[in-house]
């Protein structure tokens, strides 16, 4: 399983600490304390590198040392923050989303009567119409 570690910015402020990630420019965050902006980086490190490999993007090799920004607070803390990729992907792929469906009102009606779960009728007509095995679909 890969396991990734990028160097996070913890930068004390009036109302918390923020947090970036001088290898990924735009992966930010911020927590209260210093404990939820730890959690915090985790998981915006987990998405971030999530959405870069969902569009194709190469994952930049962590940096030894970060080059911190000139405007860095004084104070600045710095941290490594570990996570592990495809652990996060699993979960991002199987998540469950919502999603709007059309249907004839009596059908509607004599569904509700009959008591049909609209959700998993419509996962398993899915996965049947795909030809995918019964069981949740695992990234490999």
């Amino acid at each position: 399983m890969r396991k990734l570690t990028y160097l996070a910015v913890f930068e004390p402020s009036d109302d918390g600490y923020g947090v970036y990630f001088p290898d990924l420019p735009g992966c930010i965050t911020w927590g209260d304390s210093f404990l939820s902006a730890e959690a915090a980086a985790k998981e915006a490190l987990g998405l971030h590198l999530y959405g870069m490999e969902k569009d194709g993007e190469a994952l930049p090799t962590p940096a030894a040392s970060p080059v911190l920004d000139p405007e860095t607070a004084p104070g600045a803390l710095v941290s490594p923050v570990t996570v592990f990729p495809d652990v996060v992907r699993n979960e991002m792929d199987n998540r469950r989303v919502k999603t709007n469906i059309t249907i004839p009102a009596w059908l509607k009606e004599l569904a509700e009567q009959n008591g049909v779960n609209y959700s998993r009728l419509l996962e398993t007509a899915l996965m049947d119409c795909l030809g995918l095995n019964q069981q949740p679909h695992q990234v490999p």
